[in-house]
């Protein structure tokens, strides 16, 4: 597994500390259910020593995708759990209320029958006492406006419930559109990452020692140098989400996972600025609006680095032109030149 990068010393250039994608792939194999027995394909040296390198940082980039679309459709999944939730409590407490109604309204229809039961012409000619009578009529009229207040008020406590329990069933049949889109997102991780582990299992030992030479050699080439000056962290809380991400530098890659043992890329800026005292959103889709943009040449640390043209990656500029990021499925959290693949935009969030 790799070991845990040394932070350069200012005055040095970027160096790229990338654990070789051979030895995350291995990794990979090892924790993906029956990956590491899994059988071996026909071993083809002119593809081994060209191809296998591209193949496997294309699954490992396909599965990243996958995993940000799986992070997406987790926090819509929470989202529709959390307003179904709300919803039926409040159909829960509106059935409460009309049911009461309806109990104070058998009560005063029944007060009525027993009170009223004799037309009131007849009453009035049969009462000894007239003030006694006309006592009593002034009591029907009172219930029968009380009855009328109280018809209204279930009447609208329906139609609330009503509304309420329709947009608790509209929420439920999203969340079971949203579940089906989550499985779907994590198989499509898994398969990926099954495919990458494949790969690997089907080289033989020396091949596989040739490929990680090819992969170290492809590594040390991929950062380019972008003339960055050493600023300052742009605020105290960028300055303790930089602290935060360093100290987890050597922690281990986990698809849809936010630490604090694991992380993927996004996870991780997520955890960092928490402990800094700020709520990112979940995905670097929705990173890269979470604050005000700035130019690459103007990069402070603490400030998110999100990459590729479909802003699948993210990492977090720590200073001396390198950002720390959890790469990918079967690495750890490290540093890596700010320029090791196309920068999309920096985010700068605090």
């Amino acid at each position: 597994m790799p070991s845990h990068r040394r932070i350069p010393q200012p005055g040095q250039g970027p160096r790229t500390a990338r654990v070789t994608v051979l030895t995350a792939a291995a990794a990979t194999a090892a924790a993906v259910a029956g990956a590491a027995s899994a059988p071996s394909a026909q071993a083809r040296p002119a593809d081994n020593a060209t191809d296998v390198a591209t193949r496997i940082d294309h699954l490992y980039e396909q599965a990243e995708r996958a995993t940000e679309q799986f992070n997406a459709a987790k926090e819509r999944s929470e989202q529709l759990r959390g307003q179904v939730e709300v919803l039926q409590d409040r159909a829960a407490r509106g059935q409460e209320r009309v049911n009461g109604l309806r109990n104070d309204l058998g009560m005063l229809a029944g007060a009525q029958y027993r009170s009223g039961g004799v037309d009131p012409t007849l009453a009035l000619l049969l009462s000894p006492d007239p003030g006694t009578y006309l006592d009593r009529a002034a009591t029907l009229d009172r219930i029968s406006s009380r009855g009328n207040a109280r018809l209204g008020e279930l009447r609208d406590a329906q139609r609330v419930l009503d509304q309420e329990r329709t947009q608790a069933a509209g929420r439920l049949v999203e969340l079971e559109r949203a579940r089906t889109t989550l499985n779907a997102r994590k198989k499509t991780v898994q398969r990926k990452l099954m495919a990458a582990a494949r790969l690997v299992n089907s080289l033989s030992d020396e091949e596989r020692a040739r490929l990680a030479s090819r992969l170290e050699q492809r590594a040390s080439r991929s950062g380019r140098l972008i003339d960055i000056p050493d600023l300052a962290a742009s605020s105290a809380r960028a300055a303790a989400a930089v602290s935060a991400v360093r100290s987890v530098v050597g922690a281990p890659y986990a698809w849809g996972s936010t630490g604090p043992g694991a992380f993927d890329c996004s996870g991780l800026m997520v955890w960092a600025y928490r402990q800094a005292g700020v709520g990112l959103p979940r995905t670097s889709q929705a990173q890269l609006h979470a604050g005000r943009q700035v130019p690459l040449s103007q990069a402070r640390p603490g400030d998110l680095v999100v990459y590729r043209g479909d802003a699948s990656h993210v990492g977090m500029y720590v200073g001396g032109g390198q950002v720390v990021h959890a790469p990918y499925p079967g690495a750890r959290v490290r540093y890596d030149p700010i320029g090791m693949m196309p920068v999309a935009a920096v985010t700068r969030p605090a």
